[in-house]
């Protein structure tokens, strides 16, 4: 599927949520299969570490074991702690990446979260998680990231996993504000590139927008109730790796080319 991502050799991604789920996965897609340089490639001694991935999640732990479990690969992974319900937590990850890894090209705002329950009867704490997760965190991401490009003349790239359900609304048993959460994922995308094209940034943003996958917020999460999860081995789904996929398609396009909404369900969905 990926074309060539020669552009972003040497350079620096960002991905939220990468300790399980289709944030690991892509942190490993981009330190596994990211870019392939030849000896011939001019600098080709000074390229050795060819993408170094920052990612950022709760569970930092789960990302160092990641990293171990790819050390020698052509990329490099490297743990950050982080809640990003906490601009705080947000801020220090991207000042931590610019100090010791250099400036970022690249962010993938994959951090999700879904609770199960109801707008009739539903917990406000969940709701609030639901949105300072899926949205606040992602604004205050993408705001930071925008920020080290512009002031260092980077045409990086943004991109936000979104969902199917971000463009229209399923019956679906306890899904409460989640479609929401994703609806206001898919106008921030289109809001944010009528911005920079306003301004002649040639930053790039990208909505990807999954059918059900694999992860820790569907199929594997067990906070779920038995009608939930039956609902799920019920349905066609994708596996985290097909996500990893798509965002290196995305990021393997020319610098004149944009995908602006690029969606994938599983066959039979």
């Amino acid at each position: 599927m990926v074309l060539s991502l020669e552009r972003w050799v040497g350079k620096v991604a960002v991905v939220t949520g990468a300790s399980s789920g289709i944030g690991a996965a892509i942190a490993e897609f981009l330190v596994d299969n990211g870019i392939t340089v030849s000896p011939q490639t001019p600098n080709y001694n000074e390229l050795i570490t060819l993408l170094q991935v920052a990612g950022v999640a709760r569970r930092s732990e789960l990302v160092e074991e990641n990293a171990k479990q790819l050390s020698g690969k052509p990329g490099k992974l490297y743990a950050i702690k982080a809640d990003i319900t906490k601009e705080e937590d947000i801020l220090n990850a991207f000042k931590w990446t610019e100090e010791n890894l250099g400036h970022v090209h690249i962010l993938i705002n994959n951090a999700g979260v879904s609770k199960e329950n109801f707008l009739r009867n539903g917990d406000t704490a969940d709701w609030k998680q639901t949105f300072d997760v899926n949205v606040m965190g992602l604004c205050i991401a993408t705001r930071e990231a925008i920020k080290i490009m512009s002031a260092n003349n980077i045409n990086g790239h943004i991109v936000h996993i979104n969902s199917v359900l971000g463009h229209k609304v399923v019956p679906f048993p306890g899904i409460n504000v989640y479609i929401a959460s994703k609806y206001a994922v898919t106008a921030l995308t289109e809001t944010l590139r009528q911005e920079l094209t306003a301004i002649d940034s040639k930053i790039k943003t990208t909505s990807i927008s999954p059918g059900l996958v694999t992860s820790g917020i569907t199929v594997l999460n067990t906070g779920f109730s038995d009608e939930r999860k039956n609902v799920f081995k019920s349905m066609p789904i994708l596996k985290a790796e097909d996500i990893a996929e798509a965002v290196g398609y995305v990021l393997s396009t020319a610098e004149n080319v944009q995908i602006n909404e690029l969606t994938i369900t599983p066959v039979g969905e």
